[in-house]
């Protein structure tokens, strides 16, 4: 015994593959070692990526990238000598002209895709094109005109694969070789069978058998569509993404599928570029072309390169673009084409079921064979004993040797549980579609499953901690503190700490060091569209223009660099008008950073400037700093200095002109979800951007810091050793003024190190490694940028910490479910394969008949997966350790009560089968005998299934009728085996049972649950017990709360 656990352990880890990004040798590896022993290929993986057709794609994907590549590089190297004789014509189609376009779709596309400045020249720029597409660069297209412009031009939509019908899942569900051999061996039934007995008498026991097959791929195939409308559902929310335009000289926001030729985009940091375009105007504008070229080199595009592609994402700056061509007219829409082969990667959980699948398929095949010899050896003994021995052979010695034939094709049909791997899949997509109502996007299968191991999350603070509203709640402004949140301080501000120079000067950095923008919609409101620290400092500079009715002096921008999380500032340069025209540099960003920079300070409401050495200014501007980090306000400073030559931002000498403190209160429930992760045994760890002392006092708020936990500075950790980091990570609970880098150090040293499970939030660009790194990666849906959520596993679409929790509880409930599944499965099996062998051995027939042990594997195939595999999570599983690395699927837990529910089933069917009719007094009646044993055994699982619900707790009826799935499952099972006894027994083999025989079933049956509830009270060694009890469930109960 020892022997074959170790062998079969051996064996299991083969099918070991990592979460995410698994190697191409490991996913073959596993498909290998499942071998040939699979009833059906074709729905068993069909949720596996097809190896093959990925490398086909892979293969394409490159030969685009390359030709990309050589374009790129023949534009450099000015090899493109073809004159204007030899270009290629572009006849502008008739409806184009009809609506007034001077362009085709065709020549706009070639333009960008080949990058061809001479022919943008001789289109006379941007501008001469947007008079071609009919729109203004300054207004954008009419909304009107938009399905004119996708009926010209194209729409911005992607050639995809049309969606599987439900007849292609029904010709999926006949590939199954066993049924195909059942189905064969029926139709022979009929001909033999009609050949002895006449029409119709012979022909029911193969109508029975062809009956009960249709049901099975009837009902797997309406499982597997539905399973596929799901996933279609989630798949259509991954690729929606909202882009600005300006439209009706508004700007607005429309889903990238929505874009169409001539719209106005606007970009910035972290956008993916949605469609070809050319560059109108911005600043600092950096795009990464390697998802299209493969160069991993950034490109700078401006006026001297306005070329910009489809599916680029932007690496630094803003700017506005011109859309030339959409959809499948660009590259990227070619490229997408490819990305969508192979299908995504498969779960570590669906390929461990994989292996335990085939180890019970191979008992089984075994099991089988063996059955098949004992019936026909007992057969052969008998025949040769009758009269005319061996050599004469009828219609029904071959139909007897057909039907020993099909008992054991049916055994194997039992006894390869496909249902394993497929139940995940179940699973992950009713906890997809519930995760998706409540506001989390799960882009990947895997990420719902690790989730429910994670044992540590690194989160940011700003929008998922807190409600991203943020407001200016207090200034330090012309020498002192003001609480500006209320309407006295406002008015207390504006009257006595601003002069109307000070004034101009202060909304003149507030409006022009922004990298949002102030816009007025077609109600006529004024709205912010930025970031929410920008809107506040923007709604700020609002509410003093209407006090002081002073209006911020508009100037042109002659410099901008955009804010980033590796510095941590803004700047811009500025012809300024309260300068004369002359530039002027502000600088606006994290409060030390820029007080770092800063020489000297405005000291009064008339705009007096001192140097921040005198009279302690410095340390009083520090100290009010700290005063508003303390009360969990956020702190940026805004300062400014005149510079002279070409208006490049100066790296320090600026003078302070004032320190916001910025309010961002707690989102409701989130220290609870913080205990509840406490209890969980998850460790929250706080990574933010933010002054510690800020970062402190929101951590202390929300229950993450506590009296033994450790915050620390990015600075000081990044300078640490491998040594210290062992040491001091564990406990770490606060990491304030973090770059990206640090975020990822930190996560890959509690995965490399200590081996924790690690979920990381991220929303900016620099994100996107640690979210890579992460075991799952956690973007913000609405603060996050596209790079962010591409790089993520699931996307919160409220940015809220307490929906990261619902991930977590999901995906606890995913592997418990699964948990329940094999449980029971498992008994199934084990019990099946057990009494048809030992009948056979003993009585040299089986007592469940062909159409009886299709209806069990349907029971406890699809039926028990539909019932146990959906179950919603319950708040106790938010009370236990999660899953470590490495822990057993199948726990000591699970093979107590396999084999406890097992010897109780087998005790009782055995007793039933060679006692039951001296103990009910049948008389010999070896019909009704089987007809009883056949729907006690059903009884059994259907009380097994309910058993199941609960591994550990005796009161397995908590909440059941809160999940209708199980309950309707359950009723299901009941009514139709009543119906295939009482009504159907001519194809299925029973006789009428009368109620006595009934209640008996459903007696012996019920007292599998006293069973369970003796089983559960057995303990388990405590060296397997830390493993076992990861299942989310409460300690056994004792006592009258036992119950």
């Amino acid at each position: 015994m020892a022997y074959l656990r170790k062998k079969s352990m051996e064996f299991l880890k083969t099918f070991d593959v990592p979460a995410k990004n698994p190697s191409e040798d490991a996913q073959r590896r596993w498909r290998e070692a499942v071998g040939t022993l699979v009833k059906n290929r074709r729905r068993r993986f069909r949720m596996v990526p097809d190896l093959d057709k990925r490398c086909q794609a892979e293969t394409q994907r490159r030969n685009i990238q390359e030709k990309l590549r050589v374009a790129l590089y023949v534009q450099k190297a000015a090899l493109q000598f073809i004159d204007a004789a030899r270009r290629t014509e572009h006849p502008l189609p008739e409806l184009a002209r009809q609506c007034g376009f001077s362009i085709s779709a065709e020549e706009l596309a070639s333009l960008v895709r080949g990058k061809d400045s001479k022919s943008l020249r001789l289109q006379k720029g941007v501008d001469g094109l947007a008079r071609k597409v009919n729109v203004s660069l300054a207004d954008g297209i009419k909304s009107d005109d938009v399905g004119l412009r996708t009926e010209v031009y194209g729409a911005n939509q992607y050639a995809e694969k049309p969606p599987r019908t439900f007849w292609m899942f029904l010709w999926d569900a006949c590939q199954d070789m066993t049924l195909m051999l059942l189905a064969f061996c029926a139709v022979v039934s009929v001909a033999i069978g009609v050949a002895t007995e006449g029409f119709p008498g012979g022909m029911y026991d193969g109508v029975g058998i062809m009956l009960t097959i249709f049901l099975v791929v009837a009902i797997t195939a309406a499982s597997d569509y539905k399973q596929s409308l799901q996933f279609r559902d989630l798949d259509r929310e991954k690729k929606k993404i909202e882009i600005q335009v300006t439209r009706d000289g508004f700007r607005q926001k429309v889903y990238i599928y929505d874009i169409v030729v001539g719209d106005i985009v606007h970009l910035s940091i972290g956008d993916q570029v949605p469609a070809d375009g050319l560059f109108v105007d911005g600043y600092s504008f950096v795009v990464d072309e390697s998802s299209l070229s493969g160069e991993s080199e950034p490109v700078h595009v401006s006026k001297t390169n306005r070329f910009l592609l489809g599916g680029t994402k932007v690496q630094d700056g803003s700017a506005r673009m011109l859309v030339t061509a959409v959809g499948m007219r660009t590259e990227w829409g070619n490229l997408m084409e490819t990305l969508s082969q192979g299908g995504e990667d498969e779960t570590p959980l669906q390929v461990k079921l994989n292996g335990v699948a085939t180890i019970i398929g191979k008992i089984g095949l075994a099991f089988a064979v063996l059955t098949f010899t004992v019936l026909m050896a007992r057969f052969l003994y008998g025949k040769a004993g009758s009269p005319g021995g061996l050599l004469e052979w009828g219609m029904e010695d071959a139909l007897s040797v057909l039907n020993f034939f099909a008992v054991a094709v049916t055994i194997i049909v039992v006894a390869v549980p496909e249902g394993l791997p497929l139940a995940v899949t179940l699973s992950l997509a009713f906890a997809m579609k519930k995760l998706m109502q409540e506001r989390a996007l799960v882009r990947h299968l895997s990420a719902c499953e690790t989730m429910g191991s994670a044992s540590c999350i690194c989160t940011d603070k700003t929008g998922t901690l807190t409600t991203n509203h943020m407001v200016v709640e207090k200034v330090w402004a012309a020498g002192g503190a003001t609480t500006v949140s209320t309407a006295k301080g406002f008015e207390e501000l504006t009257s006595s700490a601003l002069s109307e120079g000070f004034a101009k000067l202060l909304l003149e950095g507030v409006f022009q060091c922004s990298g949002s923008e102030v816009v007025r919609g077609k109600d006529g409101t004024t709205t912010v569209m930025g970031t929410p620290t920008e809107t506040a400092i923007l709604e700020f500079g609002l509410g003093v223009e209407k006090h002081t009715c002073i209006e911020h002096a508009a100037s042109a921008k002659l410099r901008v660099e955009p804010f980033n999380s590796v510095k941590k500032t803004m700047g811009v340069v500025v012809a300024s008008p309260n300068a004369g025209g002359r530039p002027r540099a502000f600088l606006k960003g994290a409060s030390e950073v820029v007080l770092r920079k800063c020489s000297n300070v405005v000291v009064d409401r008339h705009g007096s400037i001192v140097s921040l050495t005198e009279k302690n200014y410095g340390k009083q501007v520090a100290g009010a700093i700290d005063t508003f980090a303390c009360e969990a306000l956020r702190t940026l400073c805004l300062a400014y200095q005149d510079v002279g030559g070409e208006g490049e931002l100066p790296a320090d000498g600026y003078t302070l002109i004032a320190v916001f403190g910025i309010k961002d209160p707690l989102r409701p429930g989130v220290r609870e979800a913080v205990a509840t992760c406490h209890a969980a045994g998850i460790n929250v760890r706080m990574v933010t951007g933010d002054n510690i002392s800020t970062a402190k006092a929101i951590a202390r708020e929300c229950g993450i810091l506590t009296e033994e936990g450790v915050a620390i500075e990015g600075p000081d950790f990044r300078q640490m050793s491998p040594d210290q980091m062992r040491e001091i990570i564990p406990k770490i609970q606060v990491m304030a003024r973090s770059l990206p880098q640090d975020k990822h150090t930190l996560v890959t040293n509690l995965r490399g190190m200590f081996n924790e499970v690690v979920a990381v939030t991220g929303d900016g660009t620099n994100d996107a490694p640690a979210l890579h790194e992460a075991d799952i990666g956690l973007a913000m849906g609405i603060a996050g940028t596209e790079v962010a959520k591409e790089n993520a596993d699931v996307i919160i679409m409220d940015d809220n910490f307490s929906t990261i929790i619902n991930v977590a509880k999901w995906g606890r409930s995913v592997y418990i479910n699964i948990q329940k599944f094999v449980q029971f499965q498992l008994t199934v099996n084990v019990v099946a394969l057990m009494v048809n062998f030992v009948s056979a051995a003993f009585t040299g027939s089986a007592p469940l008949t062909i159409v009886q042990l299709l209806w069990v594997n349907l029971i406890m195939d699809s039926l028990g997966a539909l019932a146990l595999a959906t179950e919603p999570p319950s708040d106790a599983m938010m009370r236990r350790p999660p899953v470590g690395r490495g822990d057993n699927f199948i726990t000591k837990v699970m093979w107590r009560n396999i084999i406890g529910q097992s010897i109780y089933q087998l005790l009782v069917l055995g007793i039933l089968l060679f006692r039951g009719e001296s103990l009910v007094q049948m008389n010999n009646n070896d019909d009704l005998l089987n007809t009883f044993v056949f729907n006690t055994f059903v009884f059994c699982q259907v009380f097994n299934e309910v058993n199941s619900r609960e591994m550990e707790k005796i009161n397995v009826f908590s909440g059941m009728f809160s999940s209708w799935v199980f309950s309707a499952v359950v009723a299901a099972t009941v009514g139709f085996q009543v119906i295939l006894v009482e009504l159907l027994g001519t194809f299925a083999g029973t006789v009428h049972l009368s109620s006595w025989l009934w209640l008996m079933s459903v007696l012996i049956g019920s007292f599998s649950l006293v069973v369970g509830a003796v089983i559960k009270c057995i303990p388990i060694s405590s060296s397997d017990a830390s493993s076992d009890r990861h299942d989310g469930y409460q300690p056994i109960p004792t006592g009258p709360s036992a119950v």
